[in-house]
């Protein structure tokens, strides 16, 4: 019996040591089931999307300084030439650090405010080598200081823009002071609205893909507030106000239009097909621009010029900022063709009959070809048309939403910007002296000249 009784329990220990190990492998198969699946979907960080969007931050980076400071450089008189190139120097360092300090919360901090992104990350408060950022693909994400590099970068450049309006006669404390104001109370709350999940503009279902509202319209309709409240320069209609260089504008625009594929294919978010529809976009838009432009001054005044030639890269690009992730690039030729010739109709014909000194065009390149990009997102988005809208896309809906984004930045923008001008010239007065703008604002204001003899 004692024999059988020990047989029975080394049996019994066998089926239950057997039962346990099978156990054990269970748990640790459900364990290691239960880890691949929370790894599936933990959200993806794609090397190859990080790169490119820190290579695009560059290259908008690129498309200020010195792109935009050698566009606009070469457009003024040379006496005024270091002047530019400080303002945009120190606009996009000025910049810079008050995003990081409020700038990214305000604009994306995370509020539910339609308005505005609130306090929540202000001093980047929360932001780690392991935060996140959203892409327009669900599971994927970036680290989230790319995505405020990238951010920053148009922020900007989109003060940097409205300088244009009154080159040759600001006052550069001005300059600086108006910059930290407008984009506190201008730029990031339209940012937010346009480009936020809880944003306004945005939820009322915008298409806005790279800025045609946030940058170009806002910086179109700031400049030429600014350009009328300043004044005309001294000595137009009677002086040569000729550019002093049309090489280094030519360079500038040049850097302009490499730049901008940071600025539209990297507004994607990520490296796939849906970036490389921008890029062809960026490329298409601005060739018909060009072709345009020069072919109007050709028929109309019987030369094209290397001015309108460049003013047509601009002009290509603005109109081709919204609609860049969205319509097709046969549409996109259209779009600039037909930016080129509105943009080209205010430059020539509008500024004249209201007599307004917008020095280098910003309102009527930026400002305007903002407003027809904007407008014909919402057309040229139809699949009909080569657009990516879905099969119940209206035109019509489209454009009446697009319509309400324009007018909402024009008149935000119009109103406080004004108001923000008007405290500026309290503080520290906007025009420089007489003798300082027949002097040139680059030994005037800064004690250097670009050039000496």
């Amino acid at each position: 019996m004692k024999l059988v009784a020990t047989t029975i329990s080394r049996a019994g220990g066998g089926i239950f040591a057997a039962l346990a190990a099978g156990a054990a492998f269970a748990q640790e198969t459900t364990e290691e089931s239960a880890a691949a699946a929370a790894e599936a979907a933990a959200p993806i960080v794609d090397k190859g999307d990080v790169a490119w969007m820190m290579t695009s931050s560059l290259l908008v980076l690129f498309m200020v300084v010195p792109g935009l400071a050698l566009f606009y450089g070469g457009l003024v008189r040379s006496k005024n030439m270091l002047s530019v190139l400080m303002q945009c120097l120190m606009i996009t360092a000025v910049v810079i650090v008050v995003w990081a300090l409020y700038g990214y919360s305000f604009a994306f901090g995370g509020g539910t405010s339609p308005f505005w992104g609130g306090t929540a990350k202000v001093f980047l408060s929360g932001v780690t080598l392991d935060s996140t950022a959203a892409t327009f693909t669900d599971g994927v994400v970036l680290p989230e200081y790319v995505f405020i590099c990238f951010q920053m970068t148009f922020a900007c450049i989109t003060p940097a823009l409205i300088v244009g309006a009154f080159v040759e006669r600001i006052k550069f404390a001005s300059v600086i002071l108006f910059v930290i104001l407008w984009v506190t109370f201008v730029y990031f709350p339209i940012a937010h609205m346009v480009w936020d999940g809880a944003g306004y503009i945005f939820n009322l279902g915008a298409l806005d893909f790279a800025g045609g509202t946030v940058v170009h319209i806002n910086a179109g309709v700031a400049a030429l507030v600014g350009a009328i409240l300043i004044g005309k320069r001294a000595g137009l209609g009677s002086e040569s106000m000729a550019p002093h260089s049309m090489t280094l504008t030519m360079v500038g625009a040049s850097i302009l239009w490499v730049g901008w594929f940071g600025f539209n294919a990297g507004s994607n978010l990520e490296s796939n097909a849906g970036a490389t529809l921008a890029m062809i976009n960026t490329f298409t838009a601005t060739a018909g621009a060009v072709i345009a432009w020069a072919a109007i001054e050709a028929v109309l005044r019987g030369k094209a010029s290397m001015l309108g030639a460049a003013s047509g890269v601009v002009a290509g690009l603005v109109a081709v900022t919204p609609a860049a992730g969205t319509v097709g690039p046969i549409g996109a030729i259209v779009l600039g063709i037909v930016a080129s010739a509105v943009c080209y109709f205010f430059v020539s014909t509008v500024k004249n009959r209201f007599g307004y000194d917008d020095s280098l065009d910003v309102f009527g390149i930026h400002g305007i070809g903002g407003i027809v990009g904007a407008l014909g997102t919402g057309i040229l988005t139809a699949p009909s048309l080569g657009g990516t809208g879905g099969d119940d896309f209206s035109i019509a809906s489209q454009f009446l939403i697009q319509a309400q984004a324009v007018v909402i930045t024009i008149v935000w923008c119009g109103v406080i910007s004004l108001v923000l001008y008007k405290i500026v010239d309290l503080i520290f007065g906007l025009r420089v002296s007489p003798e300082m703008e027949t002097t040139g604002l680059d030994l005037s204001s800064h004690g250097e000249a670009a050039y000496h003899s």
